[in-house]
């Protein structure tokens, strides 16, 4: 089992696209790495020897990852609302920062469509 960066990488995978499972690692960033340890991209994850799984353990230690990537993400954003800007504004009241439009679309953010009736109180039949 090969585990990099505390991930278990998927044994069935091509080792390109393997290390994509890891969070801050896309498949430039991959192919990158690869090129670094002269690994073949093609190569399955269970056929990589204990020499090429810690020669990319050595390459990834260098390279912002999961846990200090996703904090340094968080700080950033806290950065934004501290100061008081547009950006950080729109990141807590969990809408889009980066200028969608949000009066139809946006449902990731804006949650499950909920219908609105017309504020008219309807007559009672009697």
């Amino acid at each position: 089992m090969a585990r990099i960066a505390g991930i278990n990488l998927p044994m069935e995978k091509r080792i390109e696209i393997g290390l994509t499972y890891i969070y801050g690692i896309g498949r430039v960033t991959s192919n990158k790495i690869l090129r670094e340890a002269k690994i073949n991209p093609d190569t399955l994850v269970k056929e990589l020897s204990e020499k090429e799984q810690n020669a990319l353990r050595d390459i990834i230690a260098v390279i912002k990852v999961e846990g200090d990537l996703k904090r340094d993400v968080q700080q950033n954003i806290k950065r934004l609302q501290e100061i008081g800007s547009y950006r950080g504004f729109r990141h807590l009241r969990r809408l889009p920062a980066r200028g969608q439009r949000t009066k139809t679309n946006a449902r990731t953010k804006r949650g499950k469509r909920v219908t609105v009736g017309s504020g008219k109180i309807k007559a009672q039949k009697t």
